[in-house]
């Protein structure tokens, strides 16, 4: 379809993947299909409402996992867990958390990376460049003023299907970001 895949696939067992930009339902396939291109299985972070009637039982087997976005659900603990309990375990988590125009990313992908003591991987939908894939690997380091530049530099160029709905690469000013 015109698309190349590049990157090679994550070394580490465990890791989160961080998607970005997410403007479009098709960011979520194109994603799984490279993953897949590459031999490796992803879990995936959706919204509950995906999951769903017949939907349900397709979401889970493709590795979804719903997640109820209003509120506190204990996700960052639970998924923890899940991270400790595993022998590989790749998760994929929209960094905005949404599809739509936002001026920060959500900040639970980079607290259950820290919690679990595992690396993000940055992977990506290219819409301008056709490209889709791997970029590199980092360790979060605990300081998110420092790790957010990390992202920004790698995400800057990087343009989603409908580009005016690309978030800004910030973590809300007001939060405060501990791991757990």
């Amino acid at each position: 379809m015109g698309w190349t895949s590049v990157g090679p696939a994550p070394e580490a067992k465990k890791y989160v993947m961080l998607s970005a930009p997410h403007t479009t339902n098709w960011d979520l396939p194109a994603l799984l299909m490279a993953t897949w291109s590459q031999g490796r299985s992803v879990n995936f972070l959706g919204k509950h409402q995906l999951f769903r009637g017949p939907m349900n039982w397709l979401m889970r087997s493709l590795g979804g996992i719903p997640v109820r976005r209003k509120g506190r659900h204990g996700m960052v603990e639970s998924l923890t867990a899940e991270f400790a309990a595993a022998d590989e375990i790749a998760l994929a988590i929209p960094a905005a958390g949404t599809r739509s125009y936002s001026d920060h990313w959500k900040s639970g992908f980079y607290r259950i990376a820290l919690a679990a003591d595992v690396p993000i991987v940055c992977a990506f939908v290219d819409y301008k460049t056709k490209t889709l894939g791997f970029g590199p690997t980092m360790m979060p380091t605990g300081d998110p003023d420092v790790d957010i530049v990390f992202f920004q530099e790698f995400y800057a160029d990087k343009v989603g299907k409908f580009p005016e709905k690309k978030s800004e690469i910030r973590f809300r000013p007001d939060q405060t970001i501990a791991a757990g």
